[in-house]
């Protein structure tokens, strides 16, 4: 942790404020025409060429007309709470930034004041984020809730289960980090990356992180809470002009926070990547500082990659996976390193070479988990047939289980393909 911090004067601290949201905000602006503009190509389109160069303005024009569309609050809404959810939701997207680093001290230009690239430092500051952006679901259920519209309000529902189950292991992924950088602290971690990225010796953790940012922010495949086809819009159906824009501005501001995460707990943070680091001045002066967001921005193209590639899944399925799979290889992996600590420090050994071996048998572990279990027969026998309508309405089966409709149209299919084969 730099000893400038809690010393510097007054004016550079509100400098620096400003600049990260004015980076926010362009940042923001530059993802939805990049988004677009990657999308269109895997799909064979044009995309935003229109409003400036290469249609860069295209993101600013929106904005401007989300703004001055009518603002529409519905009848039943509870208007106080209506008004301060996208408040709620987009104030802690940019809190999250206060202890990100994006580079090493440098020097003010036209002065002779020194401060590092970070608005400020804290001994828990990985912990912090996570608290920080916690609170932005309290203003997506926030917003369910008080449109009183039964759509928005199990888009907020879903939304809360989602990023509590992903959270959770979020937050396991850290535990490693921690443990292997002997510190919480955002600018310790990145100075603990001088020798070797976290995501080599930590590859296991890094992969189940990448998996639980894309749950958290909602995004596709993940994106459940805004499904369309099944909740209109989800919790902003019953938003509209500058209160839809500021959620549509805390989704993107989360994408890059969670992008920016990863790039300090397991990219090197600020510093530059191979082969560029064999450059003597690549981690010097403002130069850090375009390898952060250039690391940032890769996280995005796998965003945007996931969107026009995979289909969304079912609620179940995500669900399935967050709390069957995810967590307890979270969790699995989080002992490993643990243990491998221990045996480090008893035996003397080589850190690095134990990490290796726990990720091997972590791999193994996972692979062994995803054979799939045989039914034994009597348990086939066993199974009770659903019924759909035994309460009067029709409601649908659980995942794995067949209605007695379903085995018919089975039997009818397997009959008449047979009947075609003898013809």
């Amino acid at each position: 942790m730099s000893d400038l911090f809690g010393t510097e004067s007054w004016w550079v601290v509100i400098v620096k404020a400003v600049l990260i949201f004015v980076v926010l905000v362009v940042y923001t602006l530059f993802n939805i025409w990049f988004e677009r503009r990657v999308v269109a190509k895997m799909q064979h389109r044009v995309g935003p060429n229109v409003h400036g160069p290469f249609g860069l303005l295209q993101s600013l024009a929106d904005g401007v007309k989300l703004a001055l569309k009518e603002d529409i609050i519905p009848t039943a809404a509870d208007k106080v709470v209506y008004v301060l959810a996208p408040i709620i939701a987009t104030i802690p997207a940019f809190m999250a930034w206060a202890v990100i680093p994006f580079g090493p001290e440098v020097k003010i230009p036209f002065t002779d004041t020194v401060t590092p690239l970070q608005l400020t430092d804290l001994p828990v500051g990985v912990i912090y984020v996570l608290a920080v952006t916690s609170i932005g679901i309290y203003g997506i259920v926030l917003a369910g809730w008080s449109s009183g519209s039964t759509y928005a309000l199990l888009g907020g529902m879903r939304s809360s289960a989602q990023m509590i189950s992903y959270e959770i292991a979020m937050g396991l992924t850290f535990v490693s980090v921690f443990l292997y950088a002997g510190s919480m602290s955002t600018a310790a971690i990145v100075e603990a990356q001088e020798g070797m990225w976290f995501f080599i010796p930590l590859f296991p953790a890094f992969v189940i992180y990448v998996i639980a940012m894309v749950g958290e922010t909602n995004r596709a495949p993940f994106d459940l809470p805004e499904a369309e086809g099944e909740l209109v819009g989800g919790f902003h159906t019953e938003y509209s002009s500058l209160k839809f824009a500021l959620f549509f501005l805390a989704e993107y501001v989360n994408m890059v926070t969670v992008s920016a995460l990863a790039t300090t707990l397991f990219l090197g943070g600020w510093r530059a990547p191979y082969p560029i680091a064999f450059w003597d001045g690549a981690n010097e002066g403002y130069w850090p500082v375009l390898w952060f967001l250039g690391k940032t921005l890769a996280f995005i193209f796998l965003f945007i990659w996931l969107r026009g590639t995979l289909p969304r899944m079912r609620y179940d399925q995500f669900m399935k996976f967050g709390w069957k799979w995810l967590i307890p290889a979270a969790l699995a992996w989080t002992v490993l390193v643990m243990i491998v600590r221990k045996v480090q420090s008893d035996l003397t050994l080589d850190r690095q070479t134990l990490l290796i071996v726990a990720a091997c048998v972590a791999v193994v572990l996972l692979l062994v988990s995803l054979i799939p279990e045989s039914k034994k027969a009597d348990e086939v026998e066993d199974e009770v047939e659903f019924d759909a309508f035994a309460g009067g309405f029709p409601v649908p089966p659980m995942p794995g289980r067949q209605t007695s409709t379903d085995r018919t149209d089975q039997t009818e299919t397997t009959a008449t393909s047979t009947t075609s084969r003898e013809e």
